[in-house]
Order: structure tokens, then C-alpha cells, then sequence
């Protein structure tokens, strides 16, 4: 039964509406990446000290908030609009899509970073004040709240929020970037990160923005779907507790 029931989640990964939602990944994070690092290559071009005048920081996390919002937007009805490996490790871990369609989604995530970055030439803003321990921690907590962002603005069982959602995904971003972008570059994406070092020519550091953003994904999925809000039992299992509580 396990083989059947693997080879039947494989055969999912190739249907016609898997592979759209792949190539809507793949565009949605290609513009992502695209206005977030262009953003940050356009303040160091216009701004004398860039890295020290604080309109650099809010350029980059209006473009966050505004550019993430759209790409969740687009990508939503196709492939759920993750437009960040850590979003799509967290959804594993909830249970909300199966190992196959992960790695699948996560090979053309990575995709549309890397071109992204490949186009704009761009290296990824980290601090050496920090200690590997702190940037991974605080990576891991942004990434926390933007991936239980994505559970709340996503849950079929609240009320529909159309756009809403994918505003409320982007201003959590744009906040993120904001509160940390001078200590560790505000990632909350490993693939990000890794394109950016690639492209600049070095991987120093890179456990910071792979393991704390994963584990703060999980812990989102798994804290919300199973602690905060959890599926409703259903109403046998309700009537046999009830009955067992009878005195």
C-alpha cells in the first residue's frame, strides 16, 4: 500500500496544474527577488552613505511590503504564492502539501531567486557585530511570524480575505525588515541568502539564514495548525470524549 501510495503522490507532482503552479512560483519569486534586491542596489546608487542613513533601510522595506504582497497575490490560486523555501518547509511540516511537490516546488523557488539575483548582481546585507548564534535566532524568529502570517492569512477556515491576506504577509515582512535589517540583513530566505553569496563570491556564515529561518518555519506550522488553531475534531470523536467525561 506505502509503494502505491508514494508512486500515486509522485504522479502528482507532474499534472498539468502542479506544473503551472510551478512556473507561477518561479515568476512571482523572480519579481520578488528582482524589486527587493534592485531596491537595495537603488538606495547604495542614490544615497552617498547607504549603509549608514536610515532611508536606505525604509527603502528596502516599503519594497518588501510591497513587492512580497503582490507576488503571494499572483501566485496564490496556482501554487499558493510561498515565493520562500522556508514558507514551503514550513507547509511540509504542517502537513499542508506532501514531500514530492515540495521538492519539486523548492527546485523552481530556487530557480527564480537565482535568476533574479543573477540579473541585479547583488550581495546580501549582513552585519559583523552579530554572533552566527544571535543572526540565526533572529532570522529564526522573523521568519516565525512571516510564515505564521502565511497560516493565518491562508486558513480556508476564517472568513475570505482575497487581498487582504497577501497584504497582511507582505507588511509582516516589510515590519521584519525594519526592526532587523541592520543586524541581520532581514532575509527570512535561505535562498535568497545563498544566491546573494554566490553571486558575491562567498558562503561565509551561511548556517545563519538556513538554520533559523527553517526551524522557525516549522515550529510556525506545527505551533499553529496543532496548538493555537486546530482542526476541529470530528463530531464522533466530540461524542465519544463527551461521553467518556459523563458522569
Amino acid at each position: 500500500m506505502a509503494p502505491t501510495s508514494l508512486a500515486a503522490r509522485f504522479k502528482q507532482t507532474v499534472t498539468p496544474a502542479s506544473l503551472r503552479a510551478y512556473l507561477a512560483e518561479f515568476i512571482s519569486t523572480f519579481f520578488y527577488v528582482f524589486a527587493v534586491v534592485g531596491s537595495a542596489m537603488a538606495s547604495r546608487k542614490l544615497l552617498p552613505d547607504a549603509a549608514a542613513d536610515p532611508s536606505s533601510l525604509v527603502i528596502v522595506a516599503i519594497a518588501n511590503t510591497f513587492a512580497l504582497s503582490s507576488a503571494v497575490y499572483i501566485a496564490a490560486n496556482a501554487s499558493g504564492g510561498h515565493v520562500n523555501p522556508a514558507v514551503t518547509f514550513g507547509m511540509a511540516v504542517g502537513g499542508r502539501i506532501n514531500v514530492p511537490y515540495c521538492s519539486v516546488l523548492l527546485d523552481f523557488s530556487d530557480a527564480g531567486l537565482c535568476y533574479g539575483l543573477h540579473f541585479l548582481e547583488s550581495d546580501h546585507c549582513r552585519t559583523e557585530e552579530m554572533t552566527g548564534f544571535g543572526a540565526s535566532l533572529l532570522e529564526g524568529v522573523m521568519t516565525f511570524g512571516l510564515v505564521y502570517t502565511v497560516y493565518a492569512a491562508g486558513d480556508p477556515r476564517r472568513t475570505s480575505l482575497s487581498a487582504i491576506g497577501p497584504l497582511a504577509v507582505g507588511l509582516t515582512a516589510g515590519a521584519n525588515v525594519l526592526a532587523a535589517g541592520p543586524f541581520s540583513g532581514g532575509s527570512m530566505n535561505p535562498a535568497c541568502a545563498f544566491g546573494s553569496a554566490v553571486v558575491a563570491g562567498g558562503l561565509k556564515n551561511q548556517a545563519v539564514y538556513w538554520v533559523g529561518p527553517l526551524i522557525g518555519a516549522a515550529v510556525a506550522g506545527l505551533l499553529y495548525d496543532n496548538v493555537v488553531f486546530p482542526a476541529p475534531a470530528p463530531d464522533s470523536v466530540r461524542e465519544e470524549v463527551s461521553e467518556g467525561f459523563s458522569v
